[in-house]
């Protein structure tokens, strides 16, 4: 049986969301409104946040929005900076992963068939258990994206998307942080209306 995600043992990996690529990958708007809302759920549900650039020094650094938002959190993560494709490959990146104590891991970023696909690799050969935000990933062309959803479920990734994750973590209606999370989602509403 396969458990739901759990808040005590669940933590977000969030790589490469940087520079002029983040801003052209297919769906960009939707992309930002989903981050946004994820990284707003996360933190008001204490979950721990591994946060991720590939060479900044090239490819630029997070996205200001999104930047902002992590560096706000006592629970992200520093920027760990990394070369590797697979964040995994890294020992600073492992050391953080196991560091958590977390069994489960969220992975959202781009590219999705280059660094999210090959660091989720990483996570699910070291035995973690690996969830798919499909509407919180993407590529340049959404060709490789969906090609990296489908290799990764079928290496054993669970599929999932930003609403649904939230709400396996947030249980129930009756707990503090409801409320709080019922605006976000009504913000990200109204944001993507804006962007179809």
């Amino acid at each position: 049986m396969t458990p739901l995600l759990d808040r005590k043992s669940c933590g977000l990996i969030f790589v490469d969301v940087q520079g002029e690529l983040a801003r052209k990958v297919h769906q960009s708007q939707q992309l930002m409104t989903n981050l946004t809302f994820l990284i707003q759920s996360l933190q008001a549900l204490s979950i721990p946040i591994i946060w991720l650039e590939q060479y900044p020094k090239g490819l630029g650094e997070t996205v200001s929005e999104l930047k902002e938002m992590l560096q706000a959190d006592p629970k992200t993560s520093a920027v760990l900076e990394k070369n590797y494709f697979n964040g995994m490959s890294e020992p600073a990146i492992k050391e953080a992963v196991r560091g958590t104590n977390c069994q489960q891991w969220l992975v959202v970023g781009i590219e999705a068939h280059v660094c999210v696909y090959q660091t989720v690799m990483g996570l699910i050969n070291a035995n973690y258990s690996t969830y798919i935000l499909s509407d919180a990933i993407a590529s340049l062309r959404d060709e490789d994206k969906q090609l990296a959803v489908k290799r990764l479920a079928q290496e054993g990734a669970r599929i999932s998307s930003v609403e649904m994750a939230v709400f396996e973590l947030l249980e129930a209606a009756n707990n503090d942080e409801f409320k709080t999370i019922l605006s976000f989602i009504k913000q990200r509403q109204i944001a993507l209306t804006k962007t179809t």
